[in-house]
């Protein structure tokens, strides 16, 4: 009688162990703090979708930053994120939307776009996400009590850049600070080339054999803000987007009816910079170090 009850309980207990121990759960249980919600419109089909706060918050971490990235680098994001859109919020009162879920505001990607995105991977990569949002829990980042615009991009060139060296207001905020972990971005540095009739056609340009470059204005790091090509005056920015550039720190050089450009850094500049927050965690740094690195003089609150 004792061996059977024992044989009994080596049945049942084998198979829980088994489990426990070999078979990955399949997802974290995400849960929401607050009924906030987010009006998040898609920019493709122009349709406006009221989702729960926290729940826009998880699909603009996994839109915009890899979940390769370190854990304390994914809670850096979504603490900047949740920010990000809790600042745009206070702004679009009075439209039909908050957000776009672009990169004209930030990525948002859906489950079903993320479950193609990632195949096996989804439940691994999606668990990573949650841990990232749920270990910061309702935080976000303000200065002097305000909500801050924390703004962010994928790589620096070094360093970042003042807000007002590329948009209008000089936020205090937003100011350039050193991100030497940028050099491990793959778009840390690239190159371009394009024929020279191509390369005039794409910025307007009347045809000229030959390529006169002039450099007038740049950001105190580096960047260029404006030039003459051929002595009509153009602004960087445009011509990076023009181009599809991944910054507007380059250089142009004409190699007979061909033009190479070399760039560095990939995004506008100001603010966090992903690869620099991923580098940072690498070090060791804590997602709070990591903001207040790259925003300066800010507090974490919580709501």
């Amino acid at each position: 009688m004792k061996k059977l009850i024992i044989v009994t309980l080596l049945v049942i207990i084998i198979p829980f162990l088994f489990v426990k121990i070999f078979v990955q759960t399949d997802t974290i249980k995400f849960k929401y703090i607050t009924n906030n919600t987010i009006r998040v419109k898609d920019e493709k089909t122009n349709k406006i979708t009221t989702l729960p706060f926290e729940e826009y918050i998880k699909g603009v971490v996994a839109g915009e930053m890899p979940a390769t990235f370190e854990l304390e680098a994914l809670k850096a994001q979504a603490v900047a994120s949740r920010s990000y859109a809790m600042y745009q919020m206070t702004a679009t009162k009075d439209k039909d939307y908050d957000v776009t879920n672009t990169t004209q505001n930030q990525v948002y990607l859906t489950d079903e776009e993320l479950k193609i995105n990632w195949k096996d991977e989804y439940n691994q990569k999606m668990n990573k996400i949650k841990t990232a949002i749920q270990e910061t829990t309702g935080e976000y980042l303000t200065y002097n009590g305000q909500i801050v615009n924390a703004m962010f991009f994928s790589t620096s060139t070094g360093k970042t850049e003042n807000s007002e060296e590329v948009f209008v207001s000089a936020l205090p905020y937003l100011r350039s600070v050193d991100s030497k972990w940028d050099e491990e971005s793959p778009a840390f540095t690239d190159t371009y080339t394009f024929d020279l009739k191509d390369f005039y056609t794409k910025l307007n340009l009347p045809y000229n054999e030959k390529l006169n470059i002039e450099i007038t204005e740049k950001t105190s790091t580096g960047r260029i803000k404006k030039l003459k090509i051929n002595n009509q005056e153009l602004n960087g920015r445009d011509i990076a987007t023009k181009l599809s550039l991944r910054s507007n720190y380059f250089e142009i050089i004409q190699n007979e009816n061909k033009v190479t450009i070399n760039t560095k850094g990939f995004g506008h500049g100001v603010g966090m910079s992903q690869y620099g927050a991923n580098g940072m965690a690498k070090e060791g740094y804590k997602y709070d170090q990591i903001l207040k690195h790259y925003y300066q003089n800010t507090e974490i609150k919580k709501s």
